[in-house]
């Protein structure tokens, strides 16, 4: 991608993050997703036919190996312990835990179309131009999230890593980690915890 990410610092904001993004959204000329992550409103750069052809290949794996909840495209929301937005993320691709419930479904239409991230079992991301935010931010965020496993593809590093094991050592999210990094370089096969598959990297040798 061609574009540079566009992000704003929110400090203590008055209004509830996902109605930041609504604004956002709103007065992008192009069609675009926001994403809130450490107090920063972000405009990801458009995705391009190469990115998403990568992250297509990627979860067809997954649906490869019969994990049927595996996808692309949803909005998902984490929390503070009193409630307030932490994080609004939209995943390159991931693998939930279970079917979206009836509670999943009401929690999604109160949050004005963002899921709880409690459903994800394992999340994706495939960097631009932005991958800075996908190998810091983002990945506190999951961590804190207690997302069990990230996969992120690191175009920018050429490399490909599987992180497990989140950590939030206290309160502050924005001190979150992953305890274990499985690290390949891109095109060689990237191994992930059972019931996983190992994930075929090859097809970034190209994008």
């Amino acid at each position: 991608m061609s574009a540079e990410p566009i992000s704003e610092l929110v400090m203590e904001p008055k209004q509830d993050p996902i109605d930041l993004l609504i604004a956002l959204e709103e007065a992008s000329q192009a069609p675009a997703r926001p994403e809130y992550v450490e107090g920063m409103a972000i405009l990801p750069p458009q995705p391009n036919h190469k990115h998403n052809a990568g992250a297509f290949k990627l979860a067809v794996q997954f649906f490869n190996a019969e994990l049927g909840l595996a996808g692309m495209g949803n909005g998902y929301r984490a929390a503070y312990k009193d409630g307030r937005t932490m994080a609004l993320t939209v995943p390159d691709f991931y693998v939930l835990r279970r079917e979206p419930t009836e509670l999943d479904e009401s929690y999604c239409k109160a949050h004005k179309g963002w899921y709880p991230i409690d459903m994800i079992e394992l999340v994706g991301e495939v960097t631009s131009t932005n991958h800075e935010t996908d190998t810091g931010p983002k990945l506190r965020a999951y961590a804190a999230a207690g997302v069990p496993v990230y996969v992120l593809i690191d175009r920018h590093s050429k490399t490909a890593h599987c992180y497990t094991n989140p950590v939030l050592p206290g309160d502050d999210p924005t001190e979150a980690y992953y305890d274990t990094d499985t690290k390949v370089s891109l095109g060689r096969p990237l191994p992930l915890p059972a019931p996983y598959p190992t994930l075929e990297t090859a097809p970034f040798l190209e994008v």
